[in-house]
């Protein structure tokens, strides 16, 4: 009766113990660095850098090509016109009113 006992209790044992370990998998976001002020823990938000690369590979914003218009020369440069291909800006030069294209792409590259 004791090792039917014994057996029964390791068994409940084992099949607790392997419900137990089932974990979801998960990243380590930790990384330790190690510099002249000793070794400092850092953790790293996946999120943050996630939309940071999205925004990054979205193109070219109405802000930046605004900034390149203003450095190819306009003066008080406006975005008229965005479509998924370009953006057109329009402002004024010495010779008057001017528009530049400028391709919806990142960089801002003028067309």
């Amino acid at each position: 009766m004791k090792t039917i006992l014994s057996v029964s209790a390791l068994a409940i044992a084992m099949t607790m113990g392997t419900f137990a370990g089932v974990a979801p998998a998960a990243a380590q976001d930790l990384e330790l660095r190690i510099g002249p002020d000793g070794v400092r823990p850092i953790v790293r938000d996946r999120e943050a850098e996630r939309d940071r690369l999205r925004d990054r590979a979205r193109g070219c914003s109405e802000r930046e090509a605004r900034f390149a218009a203003r450095q190819a020369g306009l003066r008080d440069p406006e975005v008229v016109r965005v479509t998924p291909r370009r953006i057109v800006v329009e402002g004024m030069t010495r010779r008057g009113p001017d528009e530049i294209v400028f391709a919806n792409v990142r960089g801002c590259p003028e067309l």
